[in-house]
């Protein structure tokens, strides 16, 4: 199969890899129809990450099954499904606890970006729909694979609850659904953090009252500003930087949650800071299985449009420019189509 792999810094490939198959009987093998590129296949792109050369990358992908084990029981060829970047068996202690992002039979989706994906534990794991769903509504559902739940997961985990003023640190494609889910939990005020126009009126439309383009300590201080100088109930960390991380809990009430889903490069915690005014930090790598029933109901009903964070959309060959575009800021996220 066509598949995306990574060679070195900014070294980004469409190669022919070995069609996966199936090698465990919980396994799928699903057919890619959309998979698209994240803000944290950036950290490889940019030799932050470690990088195995010749290695698949993506881990977003919406698709129909191809193929199944022997023991999958609730999906067929033919299915429609999303599948989860982390895969869970739905079963284990962890995952009844809410915590299918470290299910005990945890795997990942390793070729998001590519023809066929891999999927273990697929009963667990995988949520389809009814009906093949129409193409306006495929980009909505690809977000729920990973960046809708995580942005979802900022909002949980921050403790948004109605009529609460909510920051959201970051203006990637999961800080924008972190706008739509601090709106979705009701809070009254939803402030984004954001120098870039397009992204500006994308938060907007989805629901943000209120725009920061001031960064560091000017950003914190108009925060604070539009907060009567309280701070914000709940603060969405969605970019994994000190910088963003020093932001969030700068701004933050005495007594509130940070809720991080940036995955962390060179952050140090303000502990002294969070143990005088009781700030907490929650979050973590989201469990978007936990969340995903919920969304896909938001998606299907239009009550959010999640897909919207897609402003540019390439043919698979064409994989390396979206890694350009959204490395150059050009692109808040890349939709693929095989």
């Amino acid at each position: 199969m066509r598949a995306t792999t990574i060679h070195g810094p900014g070294d980004i490939r469409l190669t022919d890899v070995p069609t996966p198959g199936i090698s465990s009987p919980t396994d799928a093998v699903v057919q890619v129809t959309a998979g698209c590129i994240c803000g944290s296949d950036l950290w490889p792109y940019r030799g932050e990450n470690p990088i195995e050369v010749g290695s698949t990358i993506g881990h977003e992908c919406v698709g129909v099954v191809a193929e199944v084990g022997s023991e999958v029981r609730s999906f067929r060829p033919g299915d429609f499904v999303v599948v989860p970047f982390v895969h869970c068996d739905n079963t284990c202690p962890h995952c009844r606890a809410g915590m299918q992002s470290a299910c005990e039979q945890q795997g990942f989706t390793l070729s998001g970006q590519a023809e066929y994906a891999l999927v273990h534990q697929a009963d667990g794991s995988l949520v389809g729909t009814a009906d093949q769903p129409d193409a306006e509504l495929v980009p909505s559902l690809l977000t729920l694979s990973d960046v809708m739940a995580t942005g979802w997961h900022a909002a949980v985990t921050a403790g948004v609850s109605p009529g609460d003023t909510a920051v959201v640190v970051g203006d990637g494609a999961v800080g924008l659904c972190g706008v739509i889910a601090a709106a979705q939990l009701g809070a009254e005020r939803v402030v984004v953090m954001s120098r870039h126009e397009p992204r500006q009126q994308l938060a907007r439309r989805f629901g943000a009252t209120d725009v920061v383009a001031e960064r560091g300590e000017e950003g914190e201080a108009a925060v604070l500003e539009l907060t009567r100088g309280v701070g914000a109930d709940a603060v969405l960390e969605c970019v994994g930087t000190d910088a963003a991380m020093q932001t969030a809990f700068a701004v933050a009430r005495p007594g509130s949650t940070v809720g991080f889903v940036g995955a962390p490069h060179g952050v140090e915690l303000p502990v002294r800071r969070m143990f005088s005014r009781n700030i907490g930090l929650a979050g973590g790598m989201a469990p978007v299985r936990r969340y995903l029933p919920e969304l896909l109901d938001l998606v299907l009903a239009g009550t959010i449009e999640p897909g919207l964070v897609f402003d540019l959309t390439l043919p698979l060959d064409k994989v390396a420019k979206g890694y350009e575009a959204m490395d150059e800021r050009r692109a808040i996220k890349v939709l693929l189509q095989p």
